[in-house]
């Protein structure tokens, strides 16, 4: 049910942190070495450069090219911040529904940079089982199964986690792996991933429960209830059809475990990089930020983007406007280049247009609602037990997250967090029957609850799928498509790219190795601020390498086409 090692300050092991394990660059230390990341040439100082996109990686990346002297122009169809989308309900200024990203584990620490240098709280997600949760209740076949530790569960449960612990470590090197990453050995790092691609590149994480020993002893019942419930945050069914790179990548990085919220909302983190003053600035007047170099407010969504007469790049957007620029970077969803956007084709290689073109996103939907106090943690009468806990089932909510904001100020439930086919199910529906058919489901659960009575204010819904600028969460890559995450990840390395490929660079969640985490949004950003600070013939500082210096040595493994 998911190590509480790192959480309880016990162990005095080195950090797992999101290292790879395909590209082990260190772009916390990049980040931090008090040198800064590089410089360009003082002639190339206030040149623009098209960011398109403000979410995560669209801001990390303007903010710290804004920090190299250049100045970024950043456009959004959308809102600012992307998938890191917090919506305040009615009448409140901090209690809030967060849509997209909500959970953040600590291994994510390029991301956990910009969370410091905000000075913004974070505090423990209330998982199933964690400290953060006084309860959690295990809601399947009908029968309910209530714990306050993972000790009070039955037997079943235990036997689905140890299979799955003893599958990773006999089918995965998945202590060696973690101490390499602890000890950010990268040639033993190296070593033991390089094996696993090509074994689990075209295999499914089904296939690998499935056939594991120590699944196959067990019954078909163990299977399913890893599925349905799964360990740590919740289960795993809607993942079954990934790739088993995907998951591996999760599990030895630490992304199912240690996960924090930020208070009063993630969409305080983009937010705060777009008005955020750094404290050294080349080029720039003191005092300069994204949000001022822009006037306030960024420009809107791009429609055509296209190779301009002088070899540059010209970006036009939503209203017509046409800007050219020597630089662009795209970190909006891959799929918008042919769906909302007119890309010229010659700016991309056919080989990365069949990667960006059969990028695969997963569908998710979250329903909200905000109550008059925390009232879950009354105590029932009868059994002694809270009245409600965060709940895993098998029923039409799936998951279930309680949010205790103090008992002073309203909680928020998230009634249903679902993926794919489950989220699908709740696609046509309004708000209004969406928060019926999970509280339908959750009825059955705690009868006595009468959660509807405490509902105040208007529901909140999404279903990122239905969005035109989305069109799902996040990537869940299938099997077979390692090849097509290389060619994306690795197209920041333009020095061997024809005349007509160079200048425009891809970043964000999609790009990276580990999609539904921010880090990989972060990631492929900072590796994009690499690409472009060399387009502008700059260079990192001898003593604090980028990603792109060693990229040739550490890069991920390349599997023959």
């Amino acid at each position: 049910m998911g190590s509480i090692e790192e959480t309880n300050g016990a162990s005095q092991k080195k950090p797992i942190t999101i290292f790879g394990p395909d590209f082990p660059f260190a772009f916390d230390d990049w980040l931090k070495n008090p040198v800064g990341l590089g410089h360009i040439p003082p002639e190339q100082h206030g040149q623009e450069v098209a960011v398109i996109g403000a979410g995560m990686s669209g801001l990390v990346a303007a903010y710290e090219l804004m920090k190299l002297g250049l100045k970024p122009v950043v456009y959004e169809a959308s809102k600012l911040g992307g998938r890191l989308r917090s919506q305040a309900f009615n009448g409140t200024d901090s209690v809030v529904a967060e849509l997209g990203g909500m959970r953040f584990p600590v291994s994510s620490t390029a991301f956990y940079h910009y969370v410091d240098k905000l000075g913004l709280e974070t505090k423990a997600f209330p998982n199933p089982l964690s400290s953060a949760s006084n309860s959690t209740v295990i809601d399947l076949e009908g029968k309910t199964y209530y714990a306050e530790k993972t000790s009070d569960l039955p037997a079943l449960f235990h036997e689905v986690a140890d299979a799955w612990a003893d599958a990773l470590e006999h089918g995965a090197h998945f202590s060696e792996i973690q101490q390499a990453i602890r000890d950010r050995d990268v040639q033993r790092l190296k070593k033991l991933w390089d094996t696993l691609v090509p074994l689990w590149d075209d295999r499914t994480f089904y296939d690998f429960v499935a056939t594991s020993k120590s699944f196959a002893k067990l019954s078909f019942l163990h299977r399913e209830v890893f599925g349905q419930v799964g360990f740590g945050t919740g289960g795993w069914d809607s993942d079954f059809p990934n790739s088993m790179l995907e998951i591996f990548r999760v599990v030895m990085t630490n992304c199912d475990e240690d996960q924090r919220l930020v208070v009063g909302g993630v969409e305080q983190v983009p937010q705060g990089i777009w008005r955020h003053v750094p404290e050294t600035c080349a080029h720039w007047k003191a005092g300069t930020s994204l949000s001022s170099l822009h006037g306030g407010a960024p420009r809107t969504g791009v429609k055509q983007i296209a190779h301009a007469e002088d070899g540059n790049i010209t970006v036009v957007d939503n209203w017509g406007a046409a800007r050219t620029y020597k630089a662009v970077l795209v970190t909006c969803q891959s799929w918008l280049l042919t769906t909302n956007i007119d890309c010229e084709e010659s700016l991309f290689s056919q080989k990365l247009w069949m990667a960006l073109d059969r990028t695969r996103y997963m569908q998710s939907s979250k329903t909200f609602v905000m109550v008059d106090r925390p009232f879950w943690k009354d105590k029932d009468p009868t059994t002694g037990q809270d009245t409600m806990s965060m709940t895993l089932t098998d029923r039409l909510t799936r998951s279930t997250y309680l949010f205790d904001n103090g008992d002073d100020k309203p909680g928020v439930i998230c009634l249903s967090y679902s993926w794919m086919s489950d989220a699908l199910k709740m696609l046509p529906h309004s708000v209004e029957k969406r928060v019926q058919l999970a509280l339908n489901a959750l009825e059955k659960i705690y009868p006595n609850a009468n959660i509807a009575s405490h509902i105040i204010g208007e529901p909140i819904t999404v279903s990122w799928e239905a969005d035109p600028y989305f069109l799902g969460a996040f990537k869940g890559a299938l099997p077979g498509h390692y090849r097509y995450n290389r060619r994306m990840y690795s197209h920041f390395m333009q020095k061997d790219f024809p005349a007509e490929q160079k200048g425009i660079f891809i970043a964000g969640d999609d790009v990276s190795w580990t999609p539904a985490w921010v880090e990989g949004a972060v990631q492929t950003s900072l590796n994009a601020v690499w690409g472009i600070m060399n387009h502008f013939g700059g260079r990192t500082y001898e003593e604090n390498p980028g990603p792109g210096d060693v990229f040739e040595e550490i890069g991920p493994l390349a599997l023959p086409e």
